[in-house]
């Protein structure tokens, strides 16, 4: 871990990865780029991270593709999922995920500068968004294809049907996007439409 600074890149897996932290021997880990684009849940209706499709695939499917040895590497982690502190909306139960999002709290308070003075006071005409010049927005962008697109967070949106994200140029999407089929910035590349881009965090003990 020792070569593991935050702020750095490393390989893992076939992806390139930020680290965000360090804590224990552990590195927590996101992909530098969006890697695809999906749904957060398969279906239009309330639901929670504990219970969307996207955590099932991260932590079936996706998780899956690693190898053995890097599957050891990785530590599951528990997750806390608290409630939309403008809206009030239902967080769900916590979770305990080897792959995840980052929520809205570690995106904002935590890992991309600290912007929660936006998050706690809210400004009168705020409703939807977070300030479009907070000056933290820049270091939550990231890209599919070369191009800068939105990506979703785990945390539940305005309504449970909804969840948050970070818009193409960084800033917060509080009130959040639609679950199924998305509906702000969708993404055109060579014709075919994307919707919710995917960037998995997760925990990585060191190499043996």
């Amino acid at each position: 871990m020792d070569d593991y600074k935050v702020g750095s890149i490393i390989s893992f897996g076939g992806y390139d990865w930020r680290v965000l932290d360090i804590q224990n021997n552990a590195a927590l880990i996101i992909t530098e780029d969006i890697i695809e684009h999906r749904a957060y849940h398969d279906t239009y209706q309330d639901i929670t991270w504990a219970d969307c499709s996207l955590r099932k695939y991260l932590n079936g499917e996706f998780y899956d593709r690693f190898s053995e040895a890097d599957k050891s590497r990785i530590i599951p982690t528990l997750n806390q999922n608290l409630d939309n502190q403008w809206y009030g909306t239902m967080g769900g139960a916590d979770t305990q995920d080897n792959i995840f999002l980052l929520s809205l709290e570690e995106a904002v308070c935590r890992y991309f500068g600290d912007s929660s003075s936006k998050l706690h006071n809210p400004g009168k005409n705020q409703r939807y968004w977070f300030e479009r010049k907070d000056e933290n927005n820049g270091k939550r962008c990231a890209q599919f294809k070369k191009r800068t697109t939105w990506y979703w967070l785990r945390s539940p949106g305005r309504v449970s049907k909804k969840a948050v994200y970070i818009h193409g140029d960084g800033n917060i999407g509080i009130q959040g996007n639609n679950i199924f089929k998305g509906n702000i910035d969708d993404f055109y590349y060579e014709g075919v439409k994307y919707m919710g881009g995917v960037r998995p965090a997760l925990r990585l003990t060191p190499e043996a």
